[in-house]
């Protein structure tokens, strides 16, 4: 039995038919580590314009990419340093999205004005299980409307978003309540060299938590008290010498010592 709470308002989909759906180009909604991720496939997708289009939202912001492992880092990526590499081994799957000088393989679409592409392994099997079935990363933006909040719980979908969709795709042991809150968006603002506007929109969310508004290799790093379910990724620069942090999130200074060198 389907526990979509939309009374047809979505299509519940099995992850074959999620997976088909991607292959074909159209957009799914599923879970991930953060929030409820609207994403489509980056080898059938031109670009992530059927996103913005879903999200009544403006097109320019690159859209990060889910990917199944680190090794991918070396695929999508160009003159990776090795502390990235570092950090993926370690952080990965994980909240923390290492952005890169984006290689040949990833589409002039969905690459930032600078050249990078935000990576992330996600720590969710219903996110990993659709790549592997789709063959390639998925793009993958919130699934809300542009200035709604992030969507953290299944009855909290958007009914008419989740329509236009090709469906949202819900494992069977998903529990109601088992998605933490986040932001998805952020690794679209930092790509798009908005950082400070990724910054604000966390804040309501992240109220509670110390916040990170410095170079990594400076260490100044601010330390959070609360867990990191309902904080979102982490997100790096590491297209420099040094890493710097872009977005504080749930991974501090703390946790990375030891890797960055």
């Amino acid at each position: 039995m389907s526990n979509c709470p939309f009374d047809g308002a979505c299509c519940p989909l099995s992850l074959g038919e999620a997976a088909c759906a991607l292959a074909a180009g159209e957009a799914v909604v599923f879970p991930t580590d953060t929030v409820f991720g609207l994403g489509v496939s980056v080898k059938a997708a031109a670009g992530p314009r059927l996103l913005y289009d879903l999200k009544h939202r403006d097109a320019g912001k690159p859209v990060a990419w889910l990917v199944e492992g680190p090794e991918t880092l070396d695929v999508y990526g160009r003159d990776v340093p090795a502390y990235a590499r570092r950090l993926a081994e370690t952080f990965w799957p994980g909240a923390l999205t290492l952005v890169v000088r984006a290689s040949a393989a990833v589409p002039a679409a969905f690459r930032s004005p600078a050249g990078t592409i935000g990576l992330r392994m996600p720590d969710s099997e219903a996110a990993l299980a659709l790549i592997r079935a789709v063959g390639c990363p998925l793009a993958v933006t919130s699934a809300n409307l542009s200035g709604a909040p992030d969507t953290a719980r299944i009855e909290d979908l958007d009914g008419a978003l989740m329509a236009r969709t090709a469906g949202v795709y819900l494992p069977d042991d998903l529990p109601p309540y088992s998605i933490a809150s986040g932001v998805a968006e952020a690794a679209e603002a930092v790509e798009a060299g908005e950082a400070a506007e990724a910054a604000e929109g966390a804040a309501a969310l992240m109220s509670s938590s110390a916040r990170v508004r410095a170079d990594v290799a400076a260490g100044t790093a601010g330390d959070s008290d609360a867990p990191s379910a309902g904080i979102a990724s982490t997100v790096l620069d590491c297209t420099g010498d040094v890493p710097r942090v872009l977005r504080a999130g749930a991974l501090t200074l703390e946790d990375m010592k030891g890797r960055l060198s």
